[in-house]
């Protein structure tokens, strides 16, 4: 790349080229926060800080023209937007769902191969048109891969960036839609770097060199993460030094690549994508990338963008009869095919519609062409170069608040499955368990084990760490008399050593069981925490939270109160979740345990007595019993005569419209309790992958000593839901010695000390979801 090998000042420069690159780079990054507070709503406020800087608005003025626009400026520019540019590749790669990407590689690849195969046809007349007007003579097959790529091109960065925003990043259209200009650009750069490199026998072999480099960037990438976790084995981050050594590496090798004469952004993406996920490499990488890509790189590699913009170039009738029809042709084109593939795929037309505008974004390999040939020591003309900046940018500014608006009202992809009876068992299922110190996460390790024992089911769990907010006590020593990760670094001492020790817990799980668990930290005060956990809910659309009960075994068998305010925080939840709720109680040795890598087979009861939260509970079951460690028993408890039931609901009202609404609730509850079970019975029981059994009690006291026969069997978890069968016979009685409402009638007996019960416990709350959660009812 010439912009790397020419950073120097020239004598013609009115001002240091380096201090107006900086001062530029800082323009637009405070103008670009600002119209991202002012103008979130139209998305992309990178590229309109760059039209503001360039010489499209402030530029036009003749002292701030001659500060930024000089004859050694670009060079700096292109340099500093190639630093960029390695950062967020690198970066997209390494936070690739790639689980999710080898699920779905049929789809993303039709939708995005389809706007590809248009484009390449589409671009052919194009050319004939442009030949014609520009007169080209030479270099008519660069020109062709030009064209293509301004035309079939989806600029990930800019995809990403708008659905990250919009907080549709974890929603299937949302991932459909990233991966699938993942998909399309990548294969526009393989296609280019291709056909360029079988045009001589120089590129070749400049090929060959960056490929070679390529695969010694993803072996060091693969051997100093083992290195570094293993220094690093008592702290949760590696240090600066070893993590610049690791971006060091990544520039250098990508600077090399670019001296081959081809880009980089596939290199860098390759490197991200195959880095190891497991240890503190990783998680320091993604730490400290994250902040720093979403808050400075993009904003000034989009400005950027803008900032090469110069609106008066297509004041030229031709020009901007040209610019319009590209624009039209290219954003037609693109809508054509992802519509043509998501209309072949089945996918609802509101959701193909918005995916279409989606990927007609510009701005990232398309800019490369544009500004670097796929021809050494080759420029395009003014005039085409002009043309198709223009056609990149303003396609850009004018589709991007389009789709923002579009996202922004939620109406795509804004719902979600809330509660596990409406989801299929071999769907994806999303959960976010919360850990205030270790203890709790060993039994939720155990729990993920177990969900994820179905080989077709996807399980994205993900561990929250709940740390209170209290005041910071100022140090007194300077900053460079402080270690890394201590107070004024990017790491954070709210947790202390428990941080420490839930990673270990997670790395080691995760690289004994290769189960992917994201790990997350809630910072809040106690008071406002149980916002904090909804809200982080919502955004990652989980379908379950499980939280840990606020009382813990002692040796003795004794319960004990783990932490003050824990319990009131459940209470929260339980009462605001937008999802189904589990409160899990872990025995330790004498509980559930892991079940992945065990030898002896978990035994796992579930009590069903009727209602939404036990189907919930069963639900639950169903996704567990998958596993082939475990054994699964369901006891479901029936009324040995109705004569008991119809006195009660006698007794409840003494209005007839009362009693005719409470049995015909009653028998709607009962109707959906026989189907699920049914339907269980006949998918698991009657397969032999589980058991049940049914038990007839009359009233609470027979519950309750079935419930001691059953528990003398010697389970290491049962399964129950928390209530939603109000008045019901079976438990009647049951509430005289109730202690812990938030676990229901038989979750807070099971929870005591009087139960003699040592196995765990998992009391689940069912979600009431509204009408628009039906959409996800699978047959």
């Amino acid at each position: 790349m010439e912009a790397a090998e020419k950073a120097t000042c020239r004598s013609v420069d009115n001002f240091n080229p380096l201090i107006t690159t900086i001062f530029q780079v800082s323009c637009i990054l405070v103008i670009s926060h600002m119209f991202h507070i002012l103008l979130k709503p139209l998305g992309q406020p990178g590229p309109f800080a760059g039209v503001v800087v360039g010489p499209t608005l402030l530029s036009r003025i003749r002292r701030v023209e001659d500060f930024f626009i000089q004859a050694s400026s670009a060079e700096y520019y292109m340099f500093f937007s190639f630093l960029c540019r390695m950062l967020f590749m690198f970066s997209i790669g390494l936070e690739t769902d790639i689980p999710y990407l080898k699920r779905n590689i049929r789809v993303v690849s039709i939708v995005a191969g389809g706007g590809i195969i248009l484009s390449s046809i589409c671009a052919a007349p194009l050319l004939w048109l442009l030949i014609k007007v520009f007169t080209v003579t030479k270099s008519r097959f660069p020109f062709y891969l030009l064209i293509f790529t301004v035309l079939a091109n989806s600029a990930s960065p800019v995809v990403i960036r708008m659905i990250a925003e919009s907080k549709f990043d974890n929603a299937d259209l949302g991932r459909l839609a990233i991966y699938s200009s993942l998909i399309s650009e990548m294969s526009c750069v393989a296609f280019v770097a291709t056909l360029t490199a079988c045009s001589s026998t120089i590129r070749l072999v400049g090929a060959i060199i960056a490929t070679l480099v390529t695969v010694l960037l993803i072996f060091l990438n693969n051997y100093l993460p083992f290195v570094f976790n293993k220094r690093n084995r008592h702290n949760r981050f590696l240090t600066n030094s070893e993590l610049f050594l690791i971006i060091f590496i990544l520039l250098a090798i990508s600077l090399l690549v670019e001296s081959a004469g081809y880009t980089a952004i596939t290199c860098c993406f390759l490197a991200g994508l195959m880095f190891p996920r497991e240890g503190k490499t990783c998680r320091t990488l993604l730490h400290k990338l994250t902040y720093a890509v979403n808050t400075f790189v993009l904003p000034v590699y989009f400005g950027y963008t803008g900032f090469q913009f110069n609106i008066s170039k297509i004041f030229n009738k031709l020009t901007l009869i040209l610019t319009v029809l590209i624009i039209l042709l290219s954003a037609g084109t693109k809508i054509v095919a992802t519509l043509a593939a998501c209309y072949y795929l089945k996918i609802p037309r509101n959701e193909s519609l918005i995916l279409s505008f989606l990927l007609n974004m510009k701005g990232n390999y398309d800019l490369i062409i544009i500004n670097s040939p796929p021809v050494p020591k080759m420029l395009w003309e003014n005039d085409i170069h002009d043309l198709f900046l223009s056609v990149v940018v303003l396609k850009t500014l004018i589709l991007a608040p389009v789709v923002a608006i579009w996202l922004n009202r939620g109406e795509f992809c804004g719902h979600y499955p809330t509660t596990l009876e409406i989801l299929n068992p071999e769907s994806e299922l999303r959960m976010m368990a919360c850990a205030y110190i270790p203890r709790h996460v060993s039994g939720y390790l155990s729990l993920i084990s177990a969900l994820s024992g179905c080989p077709n089911a996807t399980l994205n769990p993900y561990v929250a760490h709940l740390v209170e907010l209290r005041k910071k006590k100022k140090s007194k020593l300077m900053y460079h008399q402080l270690e890394d990760g201590d107070q004024y670094s990017d790491e954070e001492e709210y947790g202390g050593n428990d941080v420490v020790q839930i990673t270990n817990a997670l790395d080691s799980f995760i690289s004994e069981t290769k189960i992917p668990v994201h790990e997350a930290k809630i910072v809040s005060s106690f008071l406002t925490i149980n916002q904090d956990v909804c809200n982080g809910a919502v955004d990652l659309r989980v379908s379950i939270i499980f939280l840990p009960f606020h009382k813990h075994q002692r040796v003795d068998g004794k319960m004990e109160n783990s932490m003050e305010g824990i319990r009131t925080i459940n209470q929260k939840v339980i009462r605001h979740a937008p999802c189904s709720v589990g409160i899990f109680l872990d025995r330790g040795q004498t509980g559930f345990q892991q079940p992945h890598g065990s030898l002896s087979v978990q035994n796992i009861a579930t009590f069903f007595f009727g209602g939404p939260d036990d189907r919930e509970a069963l639900a639950c079951s169903k996704r567990i019993l998958m596993h082939s460690q475990v054994s699964l028993t369901v006891f479901r408890f029936i009324q040995a005569n109705s004569s008991i039931q119809n006195s009660w609901i006698s007794d409840a009202s003494h209005k007839d419209e009362e009693v005719v609404m409470a049995i015909s609730s009653i028998g709607t509850e009962n109707e959906m309790d026989n189907v699920f079970v049914d339907s269980f019975y006949n998918r698991y029981v009657a397969q032999g992958k589980a058991s049940l059994i049914e038990k007839y009690v009359s009233d609470g006291a027979e519950t309750l000593v079935a419930l001691r026969e059953i528990l003398d069997n010697m389970y290491s978890l049962v399964i129950v839901g928390k209530g939603g069968r109000e008045n019901s016979s079976l438990t009647i009685g049951m509430s005289d010695w109730e202690e812990c409402p938030e676990l229901g009638l038989v979750g807070d007996l099971l929870a005591s000390s009087e139960m003699n019960f040592s196995g765990s416990l998992l009391v689940i709350q069912q979600h009431r979801h509204s009408e628009e959660d039906e959409a996800f009812i699978t047959p």
